[in-house]
């Protein structure tokens, strides 16, 4: 079976990992309050977005599908059992969070450990999926169903591509930003260059967290 290409995921982890430093960064601030910078950040805003979107795309095209290839084989199936678990352990953390910022009588020291389970969660997650489950992608998902699964996560994405596709190449090397480029037509391309990153650098993401 030909090798599929990772690149997009792995862009996408290394766009969630770098999202968790920032929020790990704001949430220890002392110069501020945290809850009140977390609360307003546009960077909180769209990591929550773009994690939902990420989850949504495996939970739907993915996961399924390798477990209809692996229904024979008890330690794949456990494997996909151990992943839709893991998303559906980080979805209330993010609810949590957003509690919290929401409540007044909530301490910095509430919402600190609410993002360092966070972290440690999603962290955990990303992991396991790149130790255990992307090798067992690369051994039984076909290329069509990899092509179904991409098709389904840019429809997801679709409506928030201007501001997604910025965030998960903040960072990202040439060749990554070139890969994931290459199967746009060339208004979206023009349009990521002259319009949507620099839109996406303007925006205040975490209160200027960063800083420091």
């Amino acid at each position: 079976m030909p090798k599929l290409d990772m690149t997009a995921m792995y862009a996408a982890h290394a766009a969630l990992r770098r999202d968790l430093e920032l929020i790990a960064r704001t949430t220890a601030r002392v110069d501020d309050d945290p809850r009140r910078i977390l609360r307003n950040a546009a960077g909180w805003a769209v990591f929550k977005k773009a994690l939902h979107l990420h989850h949504a795309a495996e939970d739907e095209a993915l996961w399924p599908q390798m477990r209809a290839t692996a229904a024979d084989r008890p330690d794949d199936l456990a494997l996909l059992d151990a992943m839709e678990a893991e998303h559906d352990a980080i979805d209330p953390l993010l609810e949590e969070i957003d509690a919290a910022l929401a409540d007044p009588e909530t301490g910095p020291e509430r919402l600190g450990g609410l993002t360092d389970a966070l972290a440690a969660g999603l962290s955990g997650h990303l992991k396991h999926e790149e130790a255990d489950a992307l090798p067992l992608m690369q051994e039984i998902v076909t290329e069509q169903q990899w092509l179904h699964f991409g098709q389904v996560n840019g429809r997801l994405v679709g409506p928030d591509a201007a501001q997604i596709l910025p965030w998960l190449l903040d960072g990202a090397d040439e060749h990554v930003v070139a890969t994931m480029l290459a199967p746009l037509p060339e208004p979206a391309r023009q349009a990521y260059r002259n319009q949507w990153v620099p839109a996406y650098t303007a925006l205040d993401r975490w209160g200027a967290a960063s800083a420091g």
